[in-house]
C-alpha cells in the first residue's frame, strides 16, 4: 500500500535548538500509527512541523506533494487535520458554532455532518447551545475532535487526546478513532498511554531524542522490554 503521508530526513528547530534529528516514518491510507515517548522526545515537534508550524528541513510529502514551506492552513485545506493538545476551543462560543467553524465550506459536502458528530457523540448533542468553555475537559476534548473532523481531513494527528481524561472516555475515543479508520480515514495518534494506543493502532513508533528509535507492530512492542523501559516507562 502506497504510504499518503512520507516523512524522511527531518530536522525542526527552536531558534537555535535543535529538537528533531532525522525523523522518518510514513502512514498509510486508513492506517493508524501510534507516535509513543516520553514528554520531551520530539513527538508534539513532529505534528508541529508536518504542519507547517516550526521551521525544518527535509521531506514532507502529502500524496506525492511536498508540503514543507506551506502555510498552515494551506496544509489543512489539503486534507490534513490537526488537534493540538492543548484542545483550541472557542470558549464564548456554543458546542454548534465550535463545529460550525471546522466545516470545510458551505458549498462542498464533506463525509461529515453535525448529525454524524452528535451521533458518535450524545454528550455533545445535549450541550450543542452551551458554551463550550463550560464543558468538561472530556466534552472539550470531543468537541476539538470533531470541529477538526467538520474540515473533512484523509489524515488526523491527534496530540495526546486521553491526557487527563477519565478511563471511560478514554475507551470512548479509542472507539472514536477506530470509527474513523473504518470510514478510510488515516490516524496519527500521539500518545503516552500505551494502553489505548496499542489497543487501537496498526504499527507503533516510539521517539527518543528527537529520533525514531523503535518501529514495529505494537505485539512487537509489548515483547520488547528494552525499548518500553529505555524509551517509554517513566
Amino acid at each position: 500500500m502506497e504510504p499518503i503521508l512520507k516523512i524522511n530526513d527531518l530536522h525542526a528547530y527552536y531558534g537555535k535548538s535543535h529538537v528533531l534529528h532525522g525523523v522518518h516514518f510514513d502512514v498509510g491510507q486508513g492506517e493508524i500509527v501510534a507516535l509513543l515517548g516520553r514528554n520531551g522526545s520530539g513527538r508534539s515537534t513532529t505534528a508541529k512541523a508536518i504542519m507547517g508550524m516550526v521551521e525544518c528541513t527535509g521531506v514532507v510529502d502529502w500524496r506525492g506533494q511536498h508540503i514543507m514551506g506551506r502555510k498552515p492552513y494551506e496544509i489543512a485545506h489539503m486534507g490534513l487535520g490537526y488537534v493540538p493538545e492543548n484542545r483550541d476551543i472557542f470558549p464564548k462560543l456554543t458546542v454548534h458554532q465550535n463545529l460550525m467553524l471546522g466545516q470545510k465550506s458551505a458549498k462542498q459536502k464533506g463525509r461529515w455532518s453535525f448529525d454524524d458528530m452528535y451521533e458518535m457523540f450524545p454528550r455533545l448533542r445535549e450541550r450543542q447551545h452551551t458554551e463550550a468553555g463550560v464543558l468538561s475537559g472530556g466534552e472539550q476534548q470531543m468537541l476539538t475532535l470533531c470541529r477538526t473532523l467538520m474540515g473533512d481531513p484523509d489524515l488526523i494527528i491527534i496530540d495526546e487526546p486521553t491526557e487527563g481524561l477519565a478511563p471511560k472516555i478514554v475507551e470512548l475515543v479509542g472507539e472514536y478513532l477506530q470509527k474513523l479508520k473504518a470510514r478510510g480515514i488515516s490516524v496519527l495518534l500521539i500518545e503516552q498511554k500505551l494502553t489505548i494506543a496499542m489497543s487501537i493502532s496498526d504499527r507503533a513508533l516510539v521517539m527518543g531524542h528527537g529520533s525514531i528509535v523503535f518501529s514495529g507492530t505494537p505485539q512487537t512492542l509489548k515483547d520488547d522490554a528494552y525499548v518500553r523501559k529505555e524509551w517509554l516507562e517513566v
